[in-house]
């Protein structure tokens, strides 16, 4: 085995602890002496662990057990170390495994049997349907007639909202917000349409061709030990949310449907510049300052005056491409200055949302998405883990999020594609596991379509490749909170 000599039989599992002290920098976990007595090795008691692994161990006085078997020994004590440590170590763990099955597949001639594949787990994160812009445009041509809010029959599906503990719906600041902007034919800012809802069941039918048809995976009806669901706390969202599920189990289900939900202060489906204060310091100013870099400013000067907009009242290019995606989608008559500048808009809308969230930031992204990654990460291991109890993972994790969420997260996978998130797109994670190797692979599409995500040789990605791209990016919560209340030393927002 390499890596190993007989006098060290457990060299690999103290190097997955020195990693693991590393990750969560807390000297007083990186003791030996700190193992509990049932992991299956004792320290001997004249020496002490070093980093330089020089130290000698000796077997558990009632016999050494197999490594594998001290590994999930560990895991099974989950008080006298916090997750984020045992997660370390359950990453190294999964780091060695794919390391000493590497070289089978360098050296075969073949690919992966994808007949050998069993699928494990699904989880999806996507963009809610269409709906009324978030902002109206001065000289408004298109009217949101309330007859857009008819609720199609197939997509009817009762849910309710808890928040994540279970208890009643918290209450949705952004909806009172919406609903003070009336748009011209009625309907408020930010409103799922019947059209939104027929995309969400049509992304349900998709997901139930793939994993109830196609693959016996999902049970045909709701069940809530197969699915867990979790929205932001946004009507759109919620809705959505019902209008998918309608699709994917055609209204059939088990029990009742939960739908979780976070407060608005501390949600983390979208990037929360009210709760993180740093990255609202990072990002402020720069929406604006974004409008008079060279290149969009000149642009959007020449749209502006070809729609009659002289006064300086706000509008950039998110705030037009947003109408105009809008209005596209539902075939509402338009600016004609829209229709001709349309791919132009489009794109000026990425550049500046790019500027505003310091694309080159590590942080900046951390923040915007890093505790999304590390809950999509959790239900990784939480699988791959054997000493995970039985009941406490799902086969399918479904995440309603925004277009401001899909796009940090495409860039931190490495797969953005330099286009806006459409209405109703989906972003689909599969975990894998070989019958014969039991290597754990992943497997990422987007809109449908396979993706081959930074850092991995294909799109049948190895687990620890996976997890070693997201790992620059994933942020637990304590870092995240820690991150968020540092003070800025120098001001990021005022566009330099």
């Amino acid at each position: 085995m390499r890596g190993s000599t007989s006098d060290e039989p457990f060299g690999w599992v103290r190097r997955c602890w020195e990693l693991a002290c590393r990750k969560v920098e807390s000297s007083h976990l990186c003791s030996w002496s700190r193992l509990p007595k049932n992991s299956g090795l004792v320290p001997v008691p004249s020496e002490t662990w070093r980093p330089n692994l020089d130290s000698k161990f000796k077997p558990h006085p009632e016999g050494r057990p197999g490594a594998s078997t001290m590994i999930r020994r560990v895991f099974s004590v989950r008080m006298w170390a916090p997750v984020g440590f045992l997660t370390s170590l359950a990453y190294c763990v999964h780091q060695r495994r794919a390391a000493r099955a590497e070289p089978r597949r360098a050296d075969s001639p073949h690919p992966v049997d994808r007949s050998l594949l069993e699928l494990k787990m699904v989880q999806v994160v996507f963009r809610h349907g269409a709906r009324s812009p978030l902002k109206p445009l001065p000289q408004e041509q298109a009217e949101w007639n309330l007859q857009l809010l008819e609720v199609p029959p197939q997509t009817q599906f009762d849910y309710t909202v808890t928040n994540l503990a279970g208890s009643p719906k918290p209450h949705s600041p952004l909806d009172s917000q919406y609903r003070e902007t009336k748009l011209k034919g009625g309907m408020f800012t930010g409103q799922l349409t019947n059209v939104g809802m027929q995309q969400m069941f049509a992304l349900g039918e998709r997901l139930r061709k793939n994993y109830v048809e196609d693959i016996p995976f999902l049970s045909p009806t709701f069940n809530s030990l197969e699915v867990f669901v979790r929205s932001t706390n946004i009507y759109r969202n919620l809705e959505s949310t019902r209008c998918l599920l309608a699709g994917l189990f055609q209204c059939q289900k088990e029990g009742p449907i939960i739908i979780h939900a976070d407060e608005a202060s501390s949600e983390v489906l979208y990037p929360n510049y009210q709760n993180c204060w740093s990255l609202r310091e990072r990002t402020r100013g720069r929406r604006q300052a974004a409008s008079l870099q060279p290149g969009i400013s000149e642009d959007l000067q020449k749209v502006k005056e070809g729609m009659g907009i002289t006064s300086n009242d706000g509008i950039d290019f998110l705030s037009l491409f947003d109408n105009m995606a809008a209005e596209q989608v539902h075939s509402l008559p338009s600016c004609p200055t829209l229709k001709t500048f349309a791919r132009m808009i489009e794109q000026r809308a990425v550049d500046t949302a790019l500027y505003v969230m310091h694309r080159e930031d590590r942080e900046s992204l951390q923040m915007a998405v890093g505790p999304l990654l590390h809950i999509l990460e959790s239900n990784l291991l939480n699988v791959v883990d054997p000493a995970t109890p039985p009941g406490k993972t799902r086969k399918l994790y479904l995440y309603a999020a925004h277009d401001v969420t899909l796009l940090p997260l495409l860039i931190t996978l490495g797969i953005f594609d330099h286009k806006w998130p459409p209405f109703a797109v989906d972003l689909t994670m599969e975990l894998y596991q070989h019958r014969e190797s039991k290597e754990w692979f992943v497997q990422l599409y987007y809109r449908g379509e396979e993706q081959v995500p930074k850092g991995c040789p294909d799109r049948l990605c190895p687990l620890d490749k996976f997890l070693n791209t997201i790992s620059v990016y994933t942020l637990s919560p304590e870092k995240y909170h820690a991150l968020c209340s540092q003070v800025q030393v120098m001001e990021l927002g005022n566009g330099e």
